[in-house]
């Protein structure tokens, strides 16, 4: 395989069929053979079930994994990446947020040995924000980007720890995420400071990007969770 697409899903019915079919677009019209691997964090809807009934041209591998009880975010995109077998590995969120054509940005500078991890992010130049976040959201990012800089010793050069459009090296990918601990939101911050300490590169790339309004995460309902995490990945990371 070129590339292992995973897609997180979470009561996701209205939008994985579209979602399918653009990563398998993309697969197409760039000859890329790949295999785009749903993950269905125990949704209550039948998010599963239209996956497994969107149809894929033969160029794309489509696999549908389903798991009981609902665990988190990091949760299925761990899961997804552990069973993925591509050359290179990415995960993009449910909603087409990001255009699938960006990822060859990344992938560009892992073909060229600049990286091993290729971040898309929302904050550098040359981003193009067809829909933004709310006023609240972009507050609460703010508060969560300089949390994680500031108390989890990110470096400031990462502009966007959390957008969901990462690509790694197939290998390095499969090694971070079978030892990551984190099952929800913060786990991208985990996998950072994992990539960090074991000396994998990583790089960030600027995208084109669309704010999805119908977003699974609630800064207010979320944040005890949010905060238990960071200090949960703090203690493991500081062994």
């Amino acid at each position: 395989m070129d590339i292992s697409i995973v897609i997180p899903a979470f009561e996701e019915s209205r939008k994985i069929t579209r979602d399918i079919e653009k990563a398998a677009q993309f697969l197409t019209d760039n000859n890329l053979e790949g295999e785009i691997i749903v993950v269905d964090d125990c949704s209550t809807d039948d998010t599963a079930q239209i996956a497994e009934q969107t149809e894929v041209p033969p160029s794309a591998t489509l696999k549908v994994l389903r798991y009981e009880p609902h665990h988190g975010k990091g949760y299925a995109v761990r899961t997804g990446i552990n069973a993925s077998t591509g050359d290179y590995v990415m995960f993009a969120d449910s909603g087409l947020c990001v255009p699938y054509e960006d990822a060859l940005r990344g992938i560009e500078l892992i073909k060229k040995d600049l990286c091993d991890i290729a971040h898309g992010s929302r904050k550098m130049r040359g981003c193009h924000i067809e829909k933004p976040q709310s006023f609240y959201r972009k507050i609460c990012s703010k508060m969560f980007h300089w949390f994680v800089i500031k108390d989890m010793k990110i470096p400031e050069e990462f502009t966007d720890t959390q957008c969901g459009f990462k690509i790694y090296k197939g290998d390095v990918a499969r090694h971070l995420y079978s030892e990551c601990i984190t099952d929800g939101f913060t786990f991208d911050i985990e996998i950072i400071m994992r990539a960090q300490k074991e000396g994998y590169r990583i790089k960030e790339f600027p995208i084109d990007w669309t704010c999805d309004r119908d977003s699974r995460l609630s800064p207010t309902r979320n944040s005890f969770r949010v905060l238990s995490e960071l200090l949960a990945i703090r203690k493991a990371l500081s062994r």
